[in-house]
């Protein structure tokens, strides 16, 4: 009944307690009724069926007591409220940049490296409505393959369409850092985040990554970089005269280049050899930075007293009716 109900005046519910005394009252003047009519015998009574008075002789009583309690939750003024927000954020203006050169098609990931990556970073995508995010590719060189947008459906369905071979093969981690950090240096987000993912070593381009990550540093822009691969070998697909065979293939990643670009830049470098590695380290990212959200509430209110008031005239106008009639007293 008084479910996401509020009160004004909810003082006026001690005034319940007047009730106390004039029941205890009423209780003790029943104890002391006594007949006023003396018989010799009630020998003749004896099989005389109890009136339906005698069962509801309490009910007038009992029918005031509520109209009283309804008539103070009506003095308390019940009130609902329809409230709303308004929500100021501060995001986060993201670049992915993700390394799509042939050697992303090693197995040691599942189904494979670029299709893993592919999956976690869209599912950190979509825990991060209120960042502007976009995406750099690189391989032999690099390209702009999603602005920095909201439209987060759009973005997710571009990662979708990323393959292997799109591009001249190669890695050219500076160059792709480079692009990213062209893509945020004109951005007036509170934090600029580059999340930089390969398998391998800096190949190919014109920028050493060292230098993009100067550059980077210059923009306040801070690098996380992901190294993705296993220890040692990995199975890769190569096509031979009798058709693609998976061969073990040497896990190469410029781990040092990796941590001094994260440290020149206040990022940090991560490194996944499995799928949960992968995830677990978008996780700390995703916590790492999170955006600042100013909530402001605003609450409107709606008397709700009406109801109750009712109920209590309907008590009432019962009581009147049953005392005049069912309940009627003979002289």
């Amino acid at each position: 009944m008084f479910n996401n109900i509020e009160f004004a005046n909810p003082n006026l519910f001690y005034l319940l307690l007047l009730l106390l005394p004039i029941i205890a009252w009423y209780i003790l003047k029943q104890n002391k009724i006594q007949s006023t009519i003396k018989l010799s015998s009630l020998e003749g009574f004896s099989k005389t069926k109890t009136s339906i008075k005698y069962y509801l002789r309490h009910v007038l009583f009992i029918l005031k007591i509520f109209v009283a309690v309804f008539l103070i939750i009506v003095l308390a003024r019940p009130q609902s409220s329809d409230s709303w927000k308004n929500v100021t954020t501060e995001g986060i203006d993201i670049i992915m940049a993700l390394d799509i050169s042939t050697s992303m098609l090693a197995q040691d990931l599942k189904p494979d490296r670029i299709e893993a990556a592919k999956t976690v970073a869209q599912e950190f995508i979509s825990k991060r409505p209120n960042d502007r995010i976009g995406l750099v590719v690189f391989a032999g060189e690099s390209f702009t393959q999603c602005p920095l947008t909201t439209d987060h459906n759009v973005l997710i369905n571009l990662f979708k369409d990323i393959q292997t071979g799109i591009i001249e093969d190669g890695t050219a981690i500076g160059l792709g850092l480079a692009n990213s950090v062209n893509r945020l240096k004109e951005s007036t987000a509170k934090s600029k985040v580059v999340i930089l993912l390969t398998d391998g070593v800096n190949n190919a381009g014109s920028v050493p990554p060292i230098t993009a990550a100067e550059i980077a540093k210059a923009y306040n822009i801070r690098v996380y970089t992901i190294g993705v691969g296993t220890m040692g070998q990995a199975p890769y697909p190569v096509q031979t005269p009798f058709g693609i065979q998976m061969q073990n293939m040497d896990v190469k990643i410029d781990e040092q280049t990796m941590n001094e670009i994260a440290d020149a830049t206040g990022g940090q470098y991560f490194r996944a050899t499995d799928n949960d590695d992968l995830k677990n380290i978008y996780k700390q990212i995703d916590q790492l930075e999170k955006s600042k959200i100013d909530v402001k509430e605003f609450r409107k209110k709606n008397e709700e007293f009406l109801i109750y008031a009712l109920i209590a005239l309907a008590l009432f106008l019962s009581e009147i009716i049953l005392r005049y009639t069912i309940l009627r007293k003979n002289p």
